[in-house]
């Protein structure tokens, strides 16, 4: 397929009406977001191979990241007949006909044909507000429906959306409560936990907070909590629903309790109908950290420093639709425009993808004048602020407010600078979110070289694009710490996992080795910035002999073409390495890393190329999206637009199913065998091109 895919509806699920082809713009992705602002708001819709429905919005279940059910369902009714719009709910109706999906980085929008009598445009807008706190605080989303006349005449329509307790709890026999309300003109349900249990999980869902499912309250609107198959029976036979509230609080796969709402739209004609929903969570307290002090820490989740309590956050969020909306086009025109230019469609239609997923990873805390956001290694272990996760994600976050990149290293400080870590390197991760308890013995994963780069490079990342020199300052010892581990173990990397560690283990990693070095140069940068210009010349000069050394271990220049290889005295192996992007990202170009190795690399990867991207490395046929955009975004023009092609190709037609996965096997763009990520937020390496300094 090309990348304006077409689907073939075929024959709906709850009736006989034949559908029309839905076209997918500008691609059609392994799974949609849908609903996806953090770590605990993350809903998406399955298109892959899993026997789901190809990319329509109804006929299967929107799910949690980790494939759970968040029950979103909707129904129309046009001139007496009731028709599906989202979700897979029983009741015998029709479905409407999809003709079209597109994405930008903040929306997902689906037009639908009813009967041929009139237009369904459905937005799901999640806001990214990266310089925007107070906003980016709110762990809600927008969902707007509009209806106009398609054959000129008016019709009598009423629009149906609930959702189910399943939101509220990964586990379906948890009892949830409810209520339904109204403040500041927007009508509510309420729903939560019976027994809130603070900072812990029920498969990857929060066993705490409230949800708010709202619209506006208004002329025509009508309510009712309840049993699914009662209370969308009533709307599917009635058009209306009774404005009743269900009181027997009861266990989440108990008769599957429900919140509808039901409008009145009226005669409807060429003149849209809007009907704008929300849906959302809050927190009291969010993360606990390890970091002043001999205790752990609970930090508040941040919308709380600037609401007085969680109706007012709620109401703000729905109420502020306008204001979101133009802020979510700014984001998206500046994302467009500046992915055509740096590279072209192909580039767009993955940096557009990215950004609400790299967001929805965050939880933001703390307060507007000290906040720190921690980060969920999402699908592959649950890991908080795991700092060679974070690495690959920073292309995103300085592009879009490089601020947010010292909130997030802010946690790691914290703990290792107040002496709850014994090893002299870079801790790998703080624990399992949402408490990030540490290491205190030291038996974290043991990635020393790849953590201590990863550290450096991003410190002095933060401090170029910001001017924050005394920043620096503060955490100079403990960089002089982490780079005196580099100068003795970078050059010739002993045994030992990387960023990369489904891979295994590997002595002498040509790319581990050169991230290491390229600290070294950073950490001298770090030093002339803060004036101790002796270790300035120190860090410098061994960094100057490194690469130099390098060089002659790790480049196997009597191939055809040269190349540099994975591990030392391997000549035939080779990888990717991307690593080589972090000498361009601090700007120090060919001065420090010679052009010839950009060059040498650049011509190389082609070359190697399978069908969906270039592999990892030769040990496997699978590659990862982030590391190959980084090695894109440093090669020729030719070389970069292959990458993005083959990447491009794969998003469109990948048999996997789930949010967007950053490893693949780049010869089936299927899963690899035993590894299945999901939603991680490295996907941010993606704007690798747009990072780089102008």
């Amino acid at each position: 397929m090309g990348l304006r895919s077409v689907l073939v509806a075929g024959v709906a699920l709850f009736g006989s009406v034949a559908h029309a082809a839905s076209s997918f713009s500008p691609a059609r992705p392994p799974a949609i977001p849908l609903a996806v602002k953090g770590p605990y708001l993350n809903s998406w819709l399955h298109v892959g191979s899993d026997g789901g429905d190809g990319g329509l919005l109804y006929g299967e279940w929107p799910t949690f990241w980790s494939s759970q059910n968040t029950g979103w369902a909707g129904f129309i009714r046009v001139d007496g007949a009731t028709y599906n719009w989202l979700g897979a709910p029983s009741g015998g109706v029709d479905t409407v006909d999809q003709t079209d999906f597109s994405y930008t980085s903040t929306r997902s929008i689906f037009i639908m044909n009813v009967a041929d009598k009139v237009e369904m445009n459905i937005t799901f807008l999640t806001p990214v507000t990266p310089t925007d706190l107070r906003r980016q605080s709110l762990v809600f989303s927008y969902l707007e429906v509009a209806v106009t006349s398609l054959d000129g005449d008016s019709h009598d329509v009423q629009l149906y959306a609930d959702v189910s307790t399943e939101w509220a709890s990964g586990d379906l026999s948890a009892v949830i409560t409810w209520e339904y309300d109204t403040a500041d003109g927007v009508a509510y349900h309420q729903f939560q936990r019976e027994d809130q249990e603070d900072l812990t999980e029920s498969n990857q869902q929060a066993n705490w907070g409230t949800w708010f499912w709202s619209t506006s309250d208004e002329d025509g609107l009508s309510y009712q909590s309840g049993a699914d198959t009662d209370v969308r029976g009533s709307f599917i036979n009635n058009g209306v629903l009774p404005n009743t509230a269900d009181t027997n609080y009861r266990a989440v796969n108990s008769d599957w309790p429900v919140f509808g709402f039901a409008n009145d739209l009226g005669s409807v004609g060429s003149e849209s109908v809007s009907t704008l929903y929300s849906i959302g969570m809050t927190q009291g307290g969010a993360v606990s950290l390890l970091g002043e002090g001999s205790d752990l820490t609970t930090y508040p989740a941040l919308w709380n420093d600037y609401f007085d309590n969680d109706i007012d956050a709620m109401t703000f969020f729905y109420n502020d639709y306008s204001e979101s909306s133009s802020l979510a086009t700014e984001l998206d025109n500046k994302v467009a425009t500046d992915s055509l230019a740096a590279a072209g469609q192909n580039y767009l239609t993955l940096t557009s993808l990215s950004v609400r997923q790299t967001f929805g990873a965050l939880q933001f805390t703390g307060t507007d004048s000290d906040p720190l956001v921690f980060l969920k290694e999402i699908s592959s272990n649950s890991d908080i602020q795991t700092v060679d996760v974070i690495f690959p994600a920073i292309p995103l976050i300085l592009y879009s407010n490089p601020d947010i990149l010292n909130y997030l290293l802010k946690p790691l400080f914290l703990n290792q600078e107040n002496g709850h870590y014994p090893n002299t390197n870079a801790i790998h991760d703080l624990g399992t979110f949402p408490v990030a308890k540490g290491y205190p013995d030291g038996t974290d994963e043991p990635q020393p070289l790849e953590e201590c780069g990863n550290m450096v490079i991003m410190v002095l990342a933060y401090a170029q694009r910001t001017g924050d020199d005394a920043y620096l300052t503060q955490h100079y010892p403990i960089l002089k710490q982490w780079a005196g581990y580099l100068v003795d173990e970078a050059l010739i990397p002993a045994d030992q996992i990387s960023t990369d560690d489904f891979a295994g283990s590997l002595a002498n990693q040509t790319n581990l080795a050169l991230k290491g070095i390229i600290g070294l140069r950073a950490m001298a940068e770090i030093a002339e910035r803060t004036g101790n210009s002796d270790d300035a010349q120190s860090f410098g000069d061994t960094a100057t002999s490194y690469i130099t050394q390098w060089q002659g271990f790790g480049v196997n220049s009597a191939a055809d073409p040269p190349h540099a290889t994975l591990s030392y005295n391997e000549p035939d192996s080779h990888g990717l390495l991307y690593n080589l992007y972090a000498n361009s990202l601090l700007g120090f170009g060919s001065e420090f890393v010679p052009q010839s190795v950009y060059d040498m690399q650049s011509n190389f990867y082609p070359t190697q190329a399978l069908d969906y991207g270039v592999p990892l490395d030769t040990r496997h046929t699978y590659t990862k999206s982030d590391w190959m955009l980084w090695c894109a975004s440093i090669a020729s023009d030719e070389t970069r637009d292959k990458f993005l092609q083959l990447i491009a190709g794969w998003i469109d037609s990948t048999p996997t199913n789930l949010a967007l996965t950053d490893l693949y096997d780049a010869a089936s763009g299927n899963y690899p065998d035993g590894l299945q990520f999901t939603a991680r937020p490295v996907v941010g390496g993606h704007f690798s091109i747009l990072a780089l300094p102008s």
